[in-house]
């Protein structure tokens, strides 16, 4: 039997690109950007990740050494750091893939990094 597709909510931090640079992610998932959508501009990780905690939505962010804490005591929802020196189709790419075999659950309460390597790294 096939896994099911889950749609997930994915909440881009300010230091990620807006959403129209990820055109298949953004076309399969609920992505939104915290500035381009949500007018948040300069809120510090906590109120971030309070945030994302709020809207339900997984955090993908180029800044994951502040977030690992918050990850652990929270365990509400997850974070996905992303390299910044991958291109961005590339980004587009990983995000895609990565979402689409996860589920919900796998991700709450964890952070999970995605370099230029092909494997996923989840940081507990």
């Amino acid at each position: 039997m096939a896994k099911r597709f889950y749609k997930h909510k994915i909440l881009l931090d300010e230091d990620v690109h807006y959403r129209f640079y990820f055109p298949t992610l953004n076309s399969l998932f609920d992505v939104k950007h915290i500035t381009e959508d949500y007018n948040q501009v300069g809120l510090k990780d906590p109120q971030v990740y309070k945030f994302a905690v709020k809207e339900e939505r997984i955090l993908v962010t180029f800044n994951t050494k502040d977030f690992r804490e918050l990850v652990k005591t929270g365990r509400k929802i997850g974070v996905i750091g992303v390299s910044s020196n991958l291109p961005i189709e590339t980004i587009d790419k990983k995000l895609t893939a990565f979402f689409r075999k996860a589920t919900k659950r796998s991700l709450v309460g964890k952070l999970t990094t995605l370099t230029g390597e092909t494997e996923f790294k989840n940081k507990e």
